[in-house]
């Protein structure tokens, strides 16, 4: 999951989309606005967002290792660190509305 600080001047789509590029080399498009999480002990907040691919080329960076496309059941058993597994799926479920959630 792509993801970094937003930069002065920059919207959180903005930064969502760079970040992308940034870690993958790919563009995307922002479909859908998933929610935040707070993690107010560490002072943390996540803003989620759906997005597809419009262009670019996979390239790894100083923040990534290796990128790639997997199936979505591939891609969640490849998720171990805390709860991010959890915000994928909350993400993918088309069924579920913006949410912010303060732990």
């Amino acid at each position: 999951m792509p993801g970094g600080q937003v930069e002065e001047g920059e919207s959180l789509k903005e930064a969502a989309i760079r970040e992308t590029k940034e870690e993958t080399g790919i563009d995307v498009e922002i479909i859908k606005f998933c929610g935040i999480f707070q993690n107010v002990r560490k002072s943390i907040c996540n803003t989620l967002f759906l997005a597809q691919p419009v262009g670019g080329k996979f390239t790894t960076s100083s923040e990534s290792l290796e990128v790639g496309f997997f199936p979505i059941k591939e891609a969640l058993k490849m998720v171990t660190i805390g709860n991010f597994r959890q915000r994928i799926e909350y993400c993918l479920d088309e069924s579920t509305q913006p949410f912010y959630i303060d732990f």
